[in-house]
């Protein structure tokens, strides 16, 4: 059998993967294959310093060029596989190539959800996703005087916020009732929706929209379904993503919201492992599977996924972290929990000021816990987390109390 590990999706996931590999001392062949002409990149810049002409581009980038060469990395860009063969072992590239495997790692991540309207194929309707598309939404930025977001989740919001840096006037549509709702619940959610507001965003909640208008081929606005229409040089659309699971589940491998795989990230068939948004993992501590569309498990899980190719006992357990920065607010996130999957919120400090820790609890146990320009507290967050121990809610509450008291260690 070909002796090659092949990973396909150049992504930060997929180069984590190689370095893994390489360090754990795998010195056989190694080749990655990624769709995108760019080497591997981190994607918060994307919507964060890089969007707002922070960060240069070769910042973004997860390893040197000369990093591939030097360890023996096979990276073939602008190439993207068309097919599976799990029998056979090989991957089908669109060029006619074939590539043979001994283990693969499948890291071909996500792709944004396309809005469903008329006019969404309009020039000037963008989404965020890749590198390419900040550097459109930039230059779109610098082009215009309006902008309209439709989708007010966590790249929606970001996206708003660097408009609102570059001096845009920004209209925020959102078919619920608040922003974020779903993921954090009514009072921290109102959090967010007053930061935008306060920052000038024409923040516009419980709309549902119903095309886009253009001339001349170009969007200039959005009609929303009770016949207003918000006018926009440019229309940034961020409703969600999906896992692209295609490759997977045409080669007959088990799918489901994502690839599922067990706690070593393998999939159904034993020499073929998944990482980062593609992959639906079981979580050994939540005893359940989950997909993560987040920065840091597109970071650590195919570190682990990588070791158990080459054999290790590995079980990817982590608890599972996001962050965002939207003007003067950042904040930490740690913990997983459904949008019907908790029974109080507990909130630590002034919520009003944007100061505060927020906790989401289930039977007085902390499933997860979000600190809002407070910081040094995500480790005990985590830790509080990981002890799945009914906990005071009152401690929980006063910030007079370390956070490192209330696990009984």
């Amino acid at each position: 059998m070909d002796a090659t590990h092949l990973i396909v999706g150049a992504s930060l996931g997929g180069a984590k993967a190689a370095e893994t590999l390489r360090a754990e001392g795998f010195d056989g062949p190694l080749v990655m294959v990624g769709e995108e002409r760019e080497r591997p990149y981190e994607r918060p810049p994307l919507s964060k310093d890089y969007l707002l002409g922070k960060a240069e581009r070769e910042t973004v980038y997860v390893h040197p060029r000369q990093w591939y060469a030097e360890h023996q990395v096979d990276l073939r860009l602008g190439a993207a596989v068309t097919g599976l063969d799990p029998g056979a072992h090989e991957v089908s590239v669109a060029d006619g190539s074939r590539i043979g495997y001994a283990k693969l790692l499948l890291a071909t991540g996500s792709a944004p959800r396309r809005l469903a309207v008329p006019g969404a194929g309009l020039d000037g309707v963008l989404y965020l996703r890749n590198v390419g598309d900040s550097d459109r939404i930039k230059a779109a930025f610098e082009a215009s005087s309006r902008v309209a977001v439709i989708g007010a989740g966590w790249i929606g919001l970001e996206t708003a916020a660097a408009a609102r840096a570059a001096g845009l006037a920004v209209t925020v549509l959102e078919t619920a009732e608040l922003p974020l709702l779903r993921v954090l619940g009514e009072q921290v959610a109102r959090v967010f929706a007053t930061l935008h507001q306060e920052h000038g965003v024409d923040l516009r909640c419980g709309v549902q929209v119903a095309g886009i208008t253009g001339s001349d081929g170009r969007a200039d606005g959005v009609l929303l379904a009770d016949g207003s229409r918000i006018e926009a040089d440019v229309v940034i659309v961020g409703v969600g993503i999906t896992p692209n699971s295609q490759l997977a589940s045409a080669a007959g491998l088990e799918t489901g919201n994502g690839i599922r795989v067990d706690a070593q990230l393998r999939s159904s068939d034993p020499d073929i492992y998944a990482a980062g948004d593609v992959a639906n993992a079981f979580h050994p501590r939540l005893g359940q599977h989950i997909r993560v569309e987040h920065w840091a498990n597109a970071l650590h899980q195919p570190q682990a996924a990588a070791r158990a190719m080459l054999g290790q006992d590995v079980a990817y357990d982590r608890v599972p972290y996001f962050f965002t920065d939207q003007y003067d607010l950042g904040m930490e996130y740690s913990g997983y929990v459904e949008p019907d999957g908790y029974d109080e919120v507990v909130v630590r400090g002034d919520a009003g000021q944007r100061e505060f820790i927020a906790f989401w609890l289930r039977g007085g146990r902390v499933l997860a816990g979000m600190n809002v320009n407070v910081w040094g507290v995500n480790d005990a967050i985590q830790e509080l987390v990981r002890a799945g121990q009914p906990v005071d809610t009152h401690a929980l509450r006063d910030p007079e109390r370390p956070l490192e008291s209330l696990t009984g260690r």
